[in-house]
Order: structure tokens, then sequence, then C-alpha cells
């Protein structure tokens, strides 16, 4: 569990697009993760790798696209 004292955002529209449309999560995969980053107040994408819902690739993926948005 990683929880944090930082106030984490809640994830953009175009982060959810992307996970949805080009990582394939499904909705109840992308609702647990949710859930989970809310209350560890943890990063989606770390929460989503952590759960094994997304591979590393795709999480190095995830923070280089976060890095040029």
């Amino acid at each position: 569990m990683v929880i944090s004292t930082s106030y984490q955002p809640p994830p953009s529209a175009a982060l959810l697009r992307l996970l949805r449309n080009q990582f394939g999560l499904s909705e109840s995969a992308l609702a647990l993760g949710l859930r989970q980053a809310q209350q560890e107040q943890a990063p989606l994408p770390v929460v989503l790798w952590r759960f094994g819902l997304i591979s590393l690739e795709q999480f190095d993926a995830l923070l280089s696209w976060q890095d040029q948005e």
C-alpha cells in the first residue's frame, strides 16, 4: 500500500480516455484503480501498475505521456 499525505488530484479525462482506448482497461479495472488511488492518495498509474492492471512498459509509457501533457 502506498499511503501519501500529499493530495493527489483526480485523473484527467484525457488520462482516463487513454487508459480505456489505448491500454484497453475495462471500466471495472479503472473503478478499482480510482477507488484505491483515492483511498491511498497515490497516483493512479502507480496503483494500476501495483495491482497488475498495466505492465511495466505501459507504466513507463503512461509516465512519458503525462510528462508531455
